[in-house]
Parts: structure tokens; C-alpha cells; sequence
């Protein structure tokens, strides 16, 4: 009986690593979007005299996108800004202790991520149905609701990143690198 739970539990850790993959590529990929539109808009206004119109508007909207983007894979490779000094410590003398602390926390992280996709989903829902924009009309305006489905779909991400830390803690994750004295030892 417990076999399927842990197969599916590995099912859906491989679809959201792949998910939270995905949609950082997709923050990266922003970013230099991003880059473009601002080398643009310094060319075209001191060269034309002719800014974007609209790059404040541009700027505004991709950071938000970019940040809750690219969340959930910080998420997923325990790249979050904290301090886990007393827990490697705690990890020497009281493994078992630690390993309790670190699944309380993420716990209350999946928590607090939950209660953050619970209250931005209405908002979706009402800049989805009102077609609510912001911007300044007549120059630039872009709808509400992409942004608050973004930091909705990456609050329910991080939910599940960080419940699946709880129910099975990976071993350290470690990215990928290249190495970067491989010409050296060649």
C-alpha cells in the first residue's frame, strides 16, 4: 500500500522540478527581453530623441514576473535567503532534531505559500472578469490578471515544493556546473 504513494510522490516531485525548470527558464528568458527594452529605449532616446513609450510600464510588469518565475526553482534547489547555520550545526550532534526543525519549517513555508495562493486567487479571477489594465492610456496598458495568475500558479508551486520537502526531504540538491578548471587538469 505504501508503494504507490511513494511512486506517485516521485511522480509529482519530477513534474514540479520540471515545472519550477521550466518556468525559471521562462524568468531568464524575461530578463533578457528585459535587457533588450531598456538598451532600446537608451538608444532610441539619446540617439532619436524618441524613448519607448512605455518601458516603465514594461519594467514594472516583467520584475514581478521574472521574481515569482523563477521562486519556485529557488525553492526547489534550497537557495532561499536564510540562515541554516544552527541547523548544520544542530545536523552534527542531533541529526534527527534537525532534520524535525528543517520539515517544521518547510511546513509552515508550504503554509504561508498556500495562504498566498489563497488570497491572490480571487484578485485573478477579478482583473481576469473586470479586464482591469494598468498603465497610462493612449501610450502603454497592460492587463492585471497575467501578473496575478503568475504569482498565483508560483505561490501553488512553491505549496507543493515545499510539502513534498516535508513528506521526503531530498538529499542536498546540488546544480549543475561546469567545472571550471577541467582545461587545467587536461
Amino acid at each position: 500500500m505504501l508503494r504507490p504513494i511513494l511512486t506517485g510522490v516521485r511522480a509529482l516531485t519530477r513534474l514540479a522540478n520540471g515545472v519550477a525548470i521550466g518556468a525559471n527558464a521562462v524568468g531568464t528568458l524575461i530578463v533578457l527581453g528585459l535587457v533588450l527594452i531598456v538598451n532600446y529605449d537608451v538608444v532610441a532616446r539619446g540617439f532619436f530623441n524618441a524613448p519607448f513609450r512605455g518601458a516603465y510600464e514594461v519594467v514594472q510588469f516583467s520584475m514581478v514576473l521574472i521574481v515569482f518565475l523563477q521562486l519556485p526553482d529557488v525553492v526547489r534547489m534550497n537557495r532561499l535567503t536564510r540562515s541554516d547555520g544552527f541547523l548544520t550545526l544542530l545536523s552534527t550532534t542531533r541529526p534527527r532534531l534537525a532534520d524535525t526543525i528543517r520539515r517544521t519549517i518547510n511546513l509552515v513555508s508550504a503554509a504561508f505559500m498556500a495562504l498566498v495562493a489563497y488570497a491572490i486567487w480571487p484578485e485573478f479571477v477579478e482583473m481576469y472578469e473586470t479586464k482591469d489594465f494598468f498603465g497610462v492610456p493612449g501610450i502603454f496598458t497592460a492587463p492585471w490578471w497575467p501578473i496575478k495568475l503568475a504569482i498565483y500558479l508560483s505561490a501553488f508551486l512553491c505549496t507543493i515544493l515545499f510539502f513534498i520537502k516535508v513528506v521526503r526531504p531530498d538529499p542536498k540538491v546540488e546544480p549543475v556546473r561546469l567545472d571550471e578548471h577541467a582545461e587545467e587538469n587536461s
